[in-house]
Protein backbone atom coordinates (compact mmCIF):
# COMPACT_ATOMS: atom_id res chain seq x y z
CA UNK A 1 0.00 0.00 0.00
CA UNK A 2 1.16 3.55 -0.70
CA UNK A 3 0.85 6.40 1.79
CA UNK A 4 -0.37 9.76 0.50
CA UNK A 5 0.13 12.74 2.80
CA UNK A 6 -0.60 16.40 2.28
CA UNK A 7 2.18 18.68 3.56
CA UNK A 8 0.89 22.16 4.36
CA UNK A 9 2.74 25.30 5.37
CA UNK A 10 2.51 24.70 9.14
CA UNK A 11 5.64 22.95 10.44
CA UNK A 12 3.83 22.15 13.71
CA UNK A 13 1.90 19.42 11.85
CA UNK A 14 5.01 17.74 10.45
CA UNK A 15 5.50 15.45 13.47
CA UNK A 16 2.45 13.37 12.54
CA UNK A 17 3.61 12.98 8.95
CA UNK A 18 7.19 12.26 9.99
CA UNK A 19 6.02 9.48 12.32
CA UNK A 20 4.00 7.88 9.50
CA UNK A 21 6.83 8.24 6.97
CA UNK A 22 9.35 6.64 9.33
CA UNK A 23 7.18 3.98 10.99
CA UNK A 24 4.52 2.88 8.53
CA UNK A 25 5.19 -0.29 6.59
CA UNK A 26 4.39 0.86 3.05
CA UNK A 27 6.03 0.53 -0.34
CA UNK A 28 6.06 4.25 -1.16
CA UNK A 29 5.17 7.64 0.36
CA UNK A 30 3.80 10.37 -1.91
CA UNK A 31 3.93 13.81 -0.33
CA UNK A 32 1.51 16.23 -1.98
CA UNK A 33 2.73 19.68 -1.00
CA UNK A 34 2.37 23.35 -1.71
CA UNK A 35 5.02 24.26 -4.28
CA UNK A 36 6.24 26.97 -1.86
CA UNK A 37 6.83 24.46 0.95
CA UNK A 38 10.19 22.79 1.35
CA UNK A 39 10.35 19.02 1.77
CA UNK A 40 11.25 18.41 5.42
CA UNK A 41 11.16 14.61 5.10
CA UNK A 42 14.27 12.69 4.14
CA UNK A 43 13.38 9.08 3.46
CA UNK A 44 14.15 6.87 0.47
CA UNK A 45 10.44 5.91 0.21
CA UNK A 46 9.35 9.55 -0.29
CA UNK A 47 8.36 11.17 -3.56
CA UNK A 48 7.21 14.78 -3.63
CA UNK A 49 4.41 16.19 -5.81
CA UNK A 50 4.31 20.00 -5.91
CA UNK A 51 0.91 21.64 -6.35
CA UNK A 52 -0.52 25.17 -6.41
CA UNK A 53 -3.25 25.64 -3.76
CA UNK A 54 -3.86 29.22 -4.90
CA UNK A 55 -5.91 27.83 -7.81
CA UNK A 56 -9.69 27.59 -7.55
CA UNK A 57 -10.88 24.36 -5.94
CA UNK A 58 -11.80 22.49 -9.15
CA UNK A 59 -8.57 23.42 -10.96
CA UNK A 60 -6.60 22.50 -7.85
CA UNK A 61 -8.32 19.09 -7.65
CA UNK A 62 -7.65 18.49 -11.34
CA UNK A 63 -3.96 19.37 -10.93
CA UNK A 64 -3.60 16.89 -8.05
CA UNK A 65 -5.46 14.17 -9.96
CA UNK A 66 -3.27 14.57 -13.05
CA UNK A 67 -0.06 14.51 -11.01
CA UNK A 68 -1.12 11.41 -9.04
CA UNK A 69 -2.69 9.51 -11.95
CA UNK A 70 0.41 7.61 -13.09
CA UNK A 71 1.70 7.11 -9.52
CA UNK A 72 -1.56 5.37 -8.55
CA UNK A 73 -2.56 3.70 -11.82
CA UNK A 74 -2.37 0.17 -10.37
CA UNK A 75 -3.62 0.96 -6.87
CA UNK A 76 -7.00 -0.05 -5.50
CA UNK A 77 -6.55 1.67 -2.13
CA UNK A 78 -4.14 4.08 -0.45
CA UNK A 79 -3.41 5.16 3.10
CA UNK A 80 -4.12 8.90 3.50
CA UNK A 81 -2.94 11.43 6.06
CA UNK A 82 -4.58 14.83 6.18
CA UNK A 83 -2.94 15.86 9.46
CA UNK A 84 -1.39 18.84 7.67
CA UNK A 85 -2.98 21.39 5.36
CA UNK A 86 -6.23 23.33 5.09
CA UNK A 87 -9.81 22.31 4.39
CA UNK A 88 -9.51 23.38 0.75
CA UNK A 89 -6.34 21.32 0.34
CA UNK A 90 -7.99 18.30 1.97
CA UNK A 91 -11.12 18.59 -0.17
CA UNK A 92 -9.11 18.82 -3.38
CA UNK A 93 -6.89 15.86 -2.45
CA UNK A 94 -9.73 13.58 -1.33
CA UNK A 95 -11.80 14.46 -4.39
CA UNK A 96 -8.82 13.83 -6.70
CA UNK A 97 -8.22 10.40 -5.16
CA UNK A 98 -11.88 9.40 -5.34
CA UNK A 99 -12.16 10.46 -8.99
CA UNK A 100 -9.09 8.44 -10.05
CA UNK A 101 -10.74 6.20 -8.57
CA UNK A 102 -8.84 4.82 -5.59
CA UNK A 103 -10.10 3.82 -2.15
CA UNK A 104 -8.93 5.71 0.93
CA UNK A 105 -7.93 4.45 4.37
CA UNK A 106 -7.42 7.42 6.69
CA UNK A 107 -4.22 6.87 8.62
CA UNK A 108 -2.79 8.38 11.79
CA UNK A 109 0.10 7.80 14.14
CA UNK A 110 -1.19 7.36 17.70
CA UNK A 111 0.19 6.15 21.03
CA UNK A 112 -0.53 2.64 19.74
CA UNK A 113 1.46 3.24 16.53
CA UNK A 114 0.16 3.46 12.96
CA UNK A 115 -3.62 3.08 12.91
CA UNK A 116 -6.23 3.12 10.18
CA UNK A 117 -9.21 5.17 11.31
CA UNK A 118 -11.64 4.44 8.51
Amino acid sequence: MKLIAFVGNNPETYGQISALVNRMNCEKVILVKDKKTSNPFQNSKCTSVDVDPSKDLISFRDEIREKLKKELSNEMEVALSIASGSGKEHMALISALLTLPVGIKFTAFTKKGVEFIS
